[in-house]
């Protein structure tokens, strides 16, 4: 049977973000995609309307159920909600030492609601502090979770080395923002690594979910990390190219290409 990758996050009905997105990619790679839900959004491409959010014992409820049969190969997180799902999700985490896990941390939708509760930056960094294996932020994101400005590559350098400062777990900012380039950031506790792609001109929808899912799963085929972020990068850069328009909102990437 197919190995299993977990994701913990939001449920998008458009598919192009959140657990449905985050199952299309494993199912690229060959993984069985399992999910524990966060939250359950009203929303489709062009943006997010409502947010019901999962109460953290039925959260943990999931998660137990789940492992009573499945023990996942890899773990990802993205939208949280809540200082309280933090804390489960934290705890989850610790338990899971020995495989990869990847940390989205989902704090706003690109159409400008708030999917984590205000104030909770905190307890995301202590949820995750020693318990993953990459972080994977975007501009506004990384800049929430330090108190820094992160506008140009400079910023991202130094707002990677914070992060590892804060949390002792590396760090690869998501740089497809930036004004004029696309570059990705990654510190590793040792080394800056970037990864520059030729700046595509596209409003994609869940390219930050599409990039973390991909980056776990070449993680559990063992690349390395800095070769996994490469790898991801240029897969999300193809997809970006790829993304179609479902109806009146933004495109999305479709979960169809083969991995490199």
């Amino acid at each position: 049977m197919k190995r299993t990758l977990l994701s913990i996050a939001g449920f998008d009905p458009s598919g192009g973000a959140g657990v449905l997105q985050d199952a299309a990619v494993f199912r690229l790679f060959g993984f069985h995609g399992a999910a524990v839900l966060t939250a359950v959004t009203a929303q489709g491409p062009a943006g997010v309307r409502k947010v019901k959010v999962i109460e953290a014992a039925f959260l943990r409820a999931q998660y137990r159920a789940l492992v009573r049969d499945i023990h996942p190969a890899g773990i990802k997180v993205g939208m949280a909600s809540t200082a309280a799902n933090l804390a489960v999700i934290g705890r989850i985490l610790g338990r899971h030492g020995g495989i990869p896990r990847v940390v989205d941390p989902v704090l706003r939708s690109s159409s400008g609601v708030s999917l984590l509760e205000k104030g909770a930056a905190g307890e995301l960094l202590e949820a995750v502090r020693r318990k993953a294996t990459v972080l994977t932020p975007n501009l506004a994101e990384a800049g929430c979770l330090t108190g820094l400005e992160v506008g140009s590559v400079e910023d991202m350098v130094e707002a990677a080395r914070v992060l590892f400062g804060l949390t002792e777990v590396p760090s690869l900012i998501t740089g497809g923002h930036l004004r004029t380039e696309a570059v990705n950031v990654l510190y590793d506790g040792r080394r800056i690594h970037r990864f520059a792609r030729t700046k595509i001109g596209r409003d994609v929808h869940g390219t930050g979910c599409f990039f973390s899912a991909a980056l776990l799963a070449y993680l559990v085929r063992g690349r390395s990390l800095p070769r996994s972020c490469a790898l991801a990068t240029d897969l999300t850069h193809e997809g970006i190219r790829a993304a179609v328009r479902l109806g009146r909102g933004r495109p999305i990437i479709p979960g169809s290409r083969p991995p490199v």
